[in-house]
């Protein structure tokens, strides 16, 4: 009997606040190999987006000739950047600021923040600090959301966070770990779904490299204001 398996879904319908579904059968084969997530949001600073106040800005640290594949930075204290920089050894965890790199090699990065209230306002901040053009030598790829507690988001702080991720060229979610609290190592062997597809897609990114839109600056707000 011939058995009929559900049609994969578009990128641009999946969303990223619910937990996602494997469309494939087992142990089907793909033709070619997966290509980086696709940016959504704005890919480079834009003209006409405000700074944040100089208080809910990060710092920029001083070229210091230390590099990494990846720069993970803490929108605020407790975000949980150390953990998502232990997932892969090449990562580094930049604390609460930033790493510029140079104007040939930006140095690229992601924010990490807490799906709670000060966290995404946080978020925010950082955001409207980028877009704004205020950090230099910078290739942001993207905001990693890591939820605050068990289960599914209020309405309020969903809306917030979909808003807010509108500001990143893309935005990852990784689900409450209990194991994480509990002490255990980061792994994304014995981690979540969303932790797999969040190393797998930004491996991708720094590897081959974040497609940039042919057009980099736009004149209109980013909607992070």
């Amino acid at each position: 009997m011939q058995r009929n398996h559900p049609a994969p879904r578009s990128a641009g319908a999946v969303n990223p606040w619910l937990p996602q579904e494997i469309d494939e059968a087992p142990g089907a084969e793909t033709s070619s190999p997966p290509a980086p997530a696709v940016a959504t949001g704005p890919t480079a600073p834009q003209r006409g987006v405000p700074a944040p106040d100089q208080v809910d800005q990060l710092p920029v640290c001083r070229r210091g000739g230390r590099t990494s594949d990846l720069w993970v930075v803490g929108a605020h204290g407790g975000a949980g950047e150390s953990t998502v920089a232990g997932l892969v050894p090449a990562w580094s965890a930049a604390g609460h600021a930033w790493h510029p790199g140079t104007a040939t090699a930006p140095a690229r990065s992601v924010v990490v923040a807490r799906t709670h209230a000060r966290g995404l306002a946080a978020a925010k901040a950082v955001a409207k600090q980028w877009a704004s053009d205020l950090v230099p030598d910078v290739e942001l790829l993207g905001l990693v959301l890591v939820a605050d507690a068990p289960g599914r988001l209020p309405k309020p702080l969903r809306d917030l966070a979909r808003l807010i991720s509108g500001g990143y060229p893309r935005t990852w979610f990784v689900s409450w770990a209990e194991a994480w609290r509990l002490g255990a190592p980061p792994d994304p062997a014995t981690s979540s779904r969303d932790v797999g597809s969040l190393v797998n897609d930004i491996s991708l990114l720094t590897t081959t490299g974040a497609t940039r839109r042919a057009t980099t600056r736009k004149d209109h707000d980013d909607g992070t204001a």
